[in-house]
């Protein structure tokens, strides 16, 4: 049977649902644009997997507080700032199928209102004297924005072996989804060898779930029929691509190479590399390490006592890599 988001978010859904306007009034401000914006994002936002991920955290410790909930204000600040900044950095025009506020308001507002968020979510931390939780995420930022550098370094020249893919994934977004998991056991009280645990488990949920999105990338949409190819259009080479190039002869390397500097979103370049991926078995290969990962989260879930949140954690990380967007 297949769970959805609203049956994981079961055990915490009270919670879930008092976050909200926490979460809104974590942004307020006097000034009527930052205002405008806010209500836009609100009205647009998306899973909140982040967020979730922190309260079943903290209820798989048994104790949601007041902590528990700006740890998850901290985190989807500060994660709304970074898909901001994202989006006027590979000057996207769309989230979530919505125009972008990259879009919207041009670039210098999106910069100037991701650095909003940031210092609000500064502010919540030190306000509620949460330091702890304040050195977690601005660790996770620092890695966020360095894994984002070294990407943009390597795609220059199209040379990222798999151990540097899992490096900056690593970055990227596991340590985002490791710092929610850290905080709400964090905010429950938890230290020593559980927090350890519960890093341990959100970087390995992390690194399934980029996966995931990357080979989002070579599947056909049922549209257009045709692979979104945006990794692709925007020179990123990804797991399922890498693996596929060690599998190939210097020749096809080559060629593949030149499609992905020159191809500037043409939809046959797309195409042909895609085939070339699936030819040398890059999908399955992605498929398989997305699975071990998947794995190695659930098998630290197992260490601790069954309970609601400890099955909805699990399902969580079943639902990110079977998710259909």
């Amino acid at each position: 049977m297949k769970i959805s988001l609203s049956d994981i978010q079961e055990p915490v859904a009270n919670e879930m649902k008092e976050f909200q306007p926490f979460f809104k009034s974590s942004m307020k401000t006097k000034i009527p644009l930052l205002n405008v914006i806010v209500n836009f994002i609100l009205r647009r936002k998306g899973k909140q997997m982040r967020p979730l991920f922190v309260f079943l955290t903290a209820k798989l410790f048994g104790n949601i507080n007041k902590s528990t909930y700006v740890a998850a204000g901290l985190v989807e600040l500060l994660h709304t700032a970074t898909l901001i900044h994202d989006d006027v950095v590979d000057e996207s025009m769309e989230r979530r199928g919505f125009f972008s506020i990259n879009a919207l308001w041009k670039s210098k507002i999106a910069v100037l209102f991701g650095d909003f968020l940031l210092a609000k979510g500064l502010l919540l931390a030190i306000e509620n004297k949460e330091y702890d939780l304040l050195d977690i995420l601005s660790n996770a930022v620092k890695e966020m924005s360095e894994g984002e550098l070294y990407q943009l370094q390597k795609s220059r020249k199209l040379n990222i072996n798999e151990e540097e893919y899992f490096q900056i994934i690593r970055q990227k977004t596991a340590s985002l989804i490791a710092s929610c998991t850290v905080c709400g056991a964090k905010s429950a009280g938890v230290n020593g060898e559980y927090l350890k645990k519960m890093k341990s488990f959100g970087e390995n949920a992390g690194i399934a779930f980029q996966i995931k999105d990357d080979l989002f990338d070579y599947e056909e949409n049922s549209i257009t029929g045709k692979p979104s190819g945006n990794d692709i259009k925007e020179k990123k080479m990804t797991l399922p691509l890498i693996h596929a190039m060690q599998n190939a002869s210097k020749g096809e390397i080559r060629k593949i190479k030149n499609l992905l500097k020159n191809n500037s979103g043409k939809s046959n370049a797309v195409k042909n590399i895609r085939d070339f991926v699936i030819k040398n078995n890059g999908l399955n290969y992605a498929q398989e390490m997305m699975e071990k990962y998947k794995s190695n989260a659930l098998n630290i879930l197992n260490e601790f006592d069954d309970n609601e949140a400890k099955k909805a954690l699990c399902n969580l990380v079943d639902y990110t890599v079977k998710r259909s967007k």
